[in-house]
């Protein structure tokens, strides 16, 4: 069981080193076609950290709570622009939203001592 824990440690790991690697493309490029990646790499960590019997999950669930309801608030947001337009207040929006889910990746790593 301690091995099955730790091997889907590793892979939530991974996804949410793959999450933050997205997020710094994002803010750099401003391609939204990232948001592809962030969705994948959120599924994962969710898939595997959602309803786990594991201390080091339930320890993180506030943070995952915070990168799991930012990003519907992303797709939320890029939904209802007109043709896809993102203007001014879109914009400052999304960055808010992106900004807390990157703020929750560092909490997140930090508590599985990355950082």
């Amino acid at each position: 069981m301690e091995q099955e824990a730790n091997e889907n440690h590793i892979k939530f790991i991974d996804a949410l080193m793959r999450l933050g690697g997205t997020i710094e493309a994002l803010f750099r490029e401003g391609d939204v076609s990232h948001f592809s990646e962030m969705n994948a790499a959120i599924k994962e960590m969710y898939a595997l950290q959602h309803g786990a019997d594991d201390d080091a999950f339930r320890a993180i669930d506030p943070e995952c709570a915070v990168v799991y309801g930012n990003f519907d608030m992303i797709v939320g947001v890029l939904r209802s622009t007109e043709e896809g337009r993102i203007d001014e207040a879109t914009r400052r929006a999304l960055d808010k939203f992106l900004h807390n889910i990157a703020e929750a990746v560092v909490n997140i790593a930090a508590m599985f001592g990355l950082v």
